[in-house]
């Protein structure tokens, strides 16, 4: 029996940032992929998502379709050009990250792991057959997760789909049902909105994207209706089923909707239930995730859980640095913890991306705030690439003049969100995006436009 420092089980985002980390301190890692390397995330997650909606930007000249206003005809797009980007991108990340593990001397073992107690693993093959039986002084858990699929939806992947099976259909569909306006949900329904398809999206909420700033996700609503998507909301779904080849929804109030293809995006659940937990003395919580301290540290010291397997926030940037820093206490280097503030990005189209608080929070929790807006019709840069639209959101306390959240939805909101995440990183006050000259023309300027703007309102207010 061969015998590892560390062993991690997944090679998702947070399995492979805590095999690097591992690596680099020294220890003798493996990582077990019970399927292909890179996990979910690079085969059926983050990148294919966003490679796709790459694709479909840049093949259908989305970004040009203001410089000719109603004589505009986006590009015809196929299936398989989106599949030959898909796949390159794919190679091409899988390549780098083997050459990572390779350079790092990090083993691969391909197989499912097993628990057979909290030291000693066992590997399988799909078939259950033995592969090898290894012993590991810690344990690093990065299973990731997997579509909640429940067992009264007739998935087909053809007809209706999860967000793994969606990206294998074969063509581009004419209608498409959305169940669920998450992240996931809202993604995929504005790709294929601007691929020309009818898109209908259903969800008991009364508003997409629920977490988000209520201003940012009614603007978004609003630019997906632009565009053609139709939202319906509060509706309780009742039975879904396939007839005459096509997706079929009857909800509780007997309403009916129908499409070539209907995405069930009704959320996830940790890939836990094959592990052999048990075995190890390690128990999953009420919602089904592995419980872990502040150090990601189950209740058996030796084995630790990172990235979705213990729930939220599920973003692959949190789950890289969650791999990191479980890698850093599993080798008794001391570290900090994981941070309080980050940035989520939403890769609808429009994207949007957010840091600190809501103004709904902000209200709920008592602060005296301002806001400070700009527009994106306000930026010079954004006519120039396509006059899209969009807005910059900054909410800063009304007498400190202390940054509290930054919201932007529009091109670029991804890449932007940074320069704020660094100013409230050490506490900045409105007036620094004030003074500081920012290269024109950019949409980062956008921060300097929106600071004037909320500084401006208590500069009148104080006289």
């Amino acid at each position: 029996m061969r015998k590892f420092d560390v062993a991690i089980i997944g090679s998702g985002p947070a399995g492979q940032k805590a095999a690097m980390q591992s690596a680099k301190l020294g220890k003798k890692v493996v990582v077990i992929e019970k399927d292909l390397i890179g996990g979910a995330s690079l085969h059926t997650g983050t990148m294919p998502s966003k490679s796709l909606r790459e694709a479909i930007l840049d093949l259908t000249g989305f970004h040009t379709r203001s410089f000719y206003a109603d004589s505009y005809q986006p590009k015809k797009v196929s299936i398989n050009d989106l599949n030959h980007r898909l796949n390159f991108i794919i190679n091409l990340q899988k390549n780098q990250l083997l050459r990572q593990f390779e350079k790092n001397e990090v083993e691969i073992l391909y197989g499912a792991a097993r628990f057979l107690d909290h030291e000693h693993l066992k590997i399988v093959d799909h078939e259950g057959k033995l592969v090898e039986e290894i012993y590991a002084e810690k344990t690093i858990i990065a299973a990731g997760s997997k579509p909640r699929n429940p067992t009264d939806i007739p998935f087909d992947g053809k007809v209706i789909c999860d967000s793994s099976q969606l990206l294998k259909i074969g063509h581009i569909p004419e209608s498409v049902i959305v169940l669920g306006a998450g992240v996931v949900g809202m993604e995929y329904a504005s790709f294929f909105c601007m691929l020309g398809a009818k898109v209908t999206v259903l969800d008991r909420r009364s508003h997409i994207l629920p977490f988000l700033d209520v201003e940012v996700g009614k603007y978004l609503e609003l630019a997906l209706q632009k565009s053609g998507l139709e939202f319906v909301a509060e509706k309780e779904i009742e039975n879904v089923s396939i007839e005459n080849g096509l997706a079929n929804v009857v909800c509780k109030d007997q309403s009916r909707y129908q499409a070539e293809t209907l995405l069930f995006s009704l959320g996830r659940e940790a890939h836990a239930d094959m592990l052999g937990l048990d075995q190890a003395g390690v128990k999953l919580n009420e919602r089904g995730y592995i419980e872990v301290n502040d150090f990601f540290q189950t209740k058996r010291e030796n084995i630790y859980a990172v990235g979705d397997v213990i729930g939220g926030p599920s973003l692959a940037s949190t789950s890289f640095e969650q791999g990191r820093l479980a890698a850093k206490h599993v080798c008794g280097f001391e570290s900090h913890l994981f941070p309080k503030k980050y940035p989520y990005g939403i890769y609808t189209i429009p994207e949007i991306s957010s840091c600190g608080y809501t103004e709904e929070d902000l209200k709920r929790l008592g602060y005296h705030y301002e806001v400070g807006r700009a527009y994106y019709y306000e930026i010079a840069r954004n006519h120039i690439a396509g006059n899209e639209p969009g807005f910059f959101k900054i909410l800063f306390h009304a007498e400190t003049l202390e940054i509290l959240g930054i919201h932007i939805i529009g091109r670029g909101a991804t890449e932007v969100i940074h320069i704020g995440q660094v100013a409230m990183s050490f506490n900045a006050k409105i007036e620094y995006f004030v003074d500081q000259i920012f290269n024109y023309p950019t949409f980062a300027e956008g921060y300097r436009i929106a600071g004037l703007n909320g500084f401006n309102k208590i500069s009148k207010r104080r006289g």
